[in-house]
């Protein structure tokens, strides 16, 4: 492989970016200074040091879980708000990293971060109702006839269909656990509005078969189970 190439594989570096680093004498190889991009390397002999920082090639695809914590968005770049990246900037090749679906800015829970594109999109694919378990406080106690609802279909401002059927559990007048098959934009809280009250906080707690770990603190992530992977990438 092109050193430069090895090297915008290994880190969130572009071509352009990588060529300065070697032209510039940051890049050794095998305690050799390199200074050309297109010098050939061995990805499994050479040792690749820039800016004294071993090099090392991710193989295969990366799975995690996260415990988002409010106040971040799920972009791999944003202007206004701090992303969800920025708790993971010490992880290889980051810029290849992207979320399973999104959580809201406010919204807390369990989060997927991939670079597995295909195991991705099977799980925020609605052909594949994947269920999703959100945990969400109210502002006034829920109505008696939600459930029934939310089994029949909501119709949402804005839609032209009504939701899929969802279940709710009660866990008191005003915090509900629902479980969703889809994913519209806002959808808890829009169907929530539609039952005339307001979703005040929202917390995902489940995918599929998959529960958030609950040792996992706000802003913590770790990688999934093989286990795990696999039980998500199963039809529901």
């Amino acid at each position: 492989m092109r050193l430069d190439k090895y090297i915008c594989e290994c880190t969130q570096l572009t071509r352009s970016l990588a060529t300065q680093a070697i032209r510039g004498k940051r890049v050794t190889v095998n305690d050799v200074i390199i200074k050309s991009g297109s010098t050939k390397i061995s990805v499994n002999k050479d040792i690749v040091i820039l800016d004294s920082q071993t090099l090392v090639l991710h193989e295969g695809f990366r799975y995690y879980m996260m415990h988002k914590p409010p106040g971040m968005v799920c972009a791999n770049t944003d202007f206004d708000h701090p992303i969800i990246f920025d708790i993971m900037y010490d992880e290889p090749a980051i810029n290849k990293l992207h979320t399973v679906g999104r959580l809201d800015l406010d919204t807390t829970g369990f989060l997927l971060i991939t670079d597995d594109g295909k195991w991705s999109h099977f799980i925020t694919s609605p052909k594949h109702h994947k269920p999703k378990t959100y945990r969400a406080w109210l502002a006034e106690p829920l109505i008696d006839t939600a459930e029934k609802q939310l089994e029949e279909g909501i119709m949402l401002r804005g839609e032209t269909d009504l939701t899929q059927p969802a279940t709710l559990e009660r866990i008191s007048n005003t915090e509900v656990l629902v479980t969703l098959n889809e994913g519209k934009y806002h959808q808890v809280k829009r169907m929530f509005a539609a039952l005339g009250n307001h979703v005040e906080g929202l917390h995902r707690e489940k995918i599929g078969d998959v529960s958030l770990d609950e040792d996992l603190g706000e802003g913590e992530y770790r990688e999934l189970t093989p286990e795990e992977v696999s039980s998500l990438a199963k039809p529901s």
